[in-house]
């Protein structure tokens, strides 16, 4: 049987044309180094040198064996190099949970793109607007909105300026006219949604003089926020939720801000684990993932919407 080690000293010895200097690059004895060749000329049954006491030259069997020596020792090179990338590669289960509306419309083709760069990880998702818990629910990672209240979780943000936005359809404001001031907003339905078990119905804004929380009324509520979007684009009434979600619609044209942007509500978007010790090389990977792509979706829209103000664009 042939071994790499006796192939690797031929290769040496042959491209330097010495045996010490092969002992020399190989960190061995140079009686180790000629012991190789001649064990490897004894399994080969062939000449490999021509050995004198000043020279040492291929023979014509090493002329001819060299370039396969030089092919095995590449072939096992790239042989460890695809088991190093093995066991580099991501794998297993990947457990989230994603806000409704978001992980439908957004996360939900993302997710598909990085499972597609990464087959063999198992995604697992849960799609609600309840607070999910870490500590005693199967799952590697939740994607929720919100500032951070004092929790031993591990928050990875991935994108902290985001706000929310008061939108509705233009049918809607053709109707019933477009509010000016949070106090308009008594007179207009606001679509109201359930996040857990806490109907969000107290819509804070931050005006140049000052804060500003209305208690809003509206004829519809629901537990689930893309049901609350899909309203709000039919012209059923306004909508205050995460601006994130509706770039697509705004873009479109489907719906329209209200407010300008800087008097709306703060609403960072993180990725949160259990605690350190979860924050494996997938959840890693998925989050410099998905950070990228919020990045890119507020780029295009602030690169490509129409009245590109400064007081309208997302920080």
């Amino acid at each position: 049987m042939i071994r790499l080690d006796d192939v690797e000293i031929f290769v040496r010895a042959a491209q330097a044309v010495s045996f010490s200097e092969a002992a020399r690059q190989l960190n061995i004895s140079p009686g180790l180094a000629s012991a190789a060749v001649q064990r490897l000329e004894k399994t080969l049954n062939a000449r490999l040198f021509i050995r004198s006491t000043r020279s040492l030259q291929l023979a014509e069997d090493g002329e001819r064996y060299l370039p396969h020596a030089l092919a095995l020792l590449e072939a096992q090179r790239q042989g460890q190099a695809a088991l190093a990338d093995a066991q580099c590669e991501l794998a297993g289960p990947l457990r989230l949970s994603l806000p409704s509306d978001l992980g439908r419309n957004l996360l939900l083709p993302w997710l598909d793109a990085f499972q597609h760069l990464h087959p063999r990880i198992t995604v697992h998702l849960r799609l609600s607007d309840r607070a999910a818990d870490l500590l005693r629910q199967p799952l590697d990672a939740v994607v929720r909105y919100g500032p951070l209240a004092d929790s031993s979780l591990l928050a990875l943000p991935l994108i902290e300026h985001n706000r929310r936005a008061l939108c509705a359809a233009p049918a809607y404001l053709a109707r019933h006219g477009r509010p000016q001031r949070p106090e308009d907003l008594r007179q207009h339905n606001c679509l109201r949604f359930v996040w857990s078990e806490q109907l969000h119905e107290r819509w804070r804004f931050t005006l140049p003089d000052g804060e500003r929380t209305v208690a809003v009324t509206g004829n519809r509520i629901s537990d689930d926020a893309d049901v609350v979007r899909r309203w709000a684009l039919a012209g059923e009434g306004l909508i205050y939720k995460s601006r994130l979600d509706l770039i697509p619609d705004l873009l479109a044209g489907r719906l329209l801000e209200v407010f300008p942007s800087p008097w709306c509500e703060p609403l960072p978007l993180h990725l949160m684990c259990a605690h350190r010790s979860r924050l494996t090389p997938v959840i890693t990977q998925l989050r410099g993932f998905l950070q990228g792509r919020c990045e890119e979706l507020v780029a295009g829209y602030n690169a490509l919407r129409p009245g590109r103000g400064p007081e309208n664009r997302l920080p």
